[in-house]
């Protein structure tokens, strides 16, 4: 799975990467949407790099923003009794079944986008306006995804 986290606002954007922030859900800078590695996603990803950071993320990370973060419908937090009505033993379980692909966040009742706060200790020196290759924010950052991801929750 790869993580996409928006991280520029909505001020001056070209309408054909407008439209593919709202495809991939991503409506305020901020949230975070999983994305499978398939070849349309990844598209759609790469089109919009100039506006999101993403990565692959690792099952302990993705367990700890499905505990901190992920919400059911009617902004409800996951708890323990949902994951046994699913009929999941734990976060640890239900990352690694998301990672692999057995199941969708939408089969499981959980909402796509994730509200992260802004990270702690601020955005790269580089800003929020270059790739993250160059000191910045920006564009595909591989493993080091995590990282902001703790950062961000």
């Amino acid at each position: 799975m790869i993580a996409v986290i928006r991280v520029r606002g909505s001020v001056n954007i070209k309408p054909d990467i407008r439209l593919a922030l709202e495809s991939l859900n991503l409506d305020r800078p901020n949230h975070l949407v999983l994305v499978k590695e398939e070849k349309e996603p990844k598209k759609m990803v790469d089109k919009v790099k100039d506006y999101v950071t993403f990565g692959k993320i690792g099952n302990e990370t993705l367990a700890a923003l499905l505990e901190k973060r992920g919400r059911i419908e009617g902004d409800q937090r996951i708890t323990p009794e949902f994951l046994k009505e699913k009929k999941v033993s734990d976060f640890a379980d239900l990352a690694s079944r998301i990672g692999e692909g057995k199941v969708t966040l939408k089969e499981m009742g959980i909402k796509r986008v994730f509200r992260l706060h802004p990270p702690k200790k601020g955005h790269a020196r580089g800003g929020i306006k270059r790739p993250f290759a160059i000191g910045g924010a920006l564009g595909n950052r591989g493993e080091k995804i995590d990282e902001l991801i703790k950062k961000m929750m």
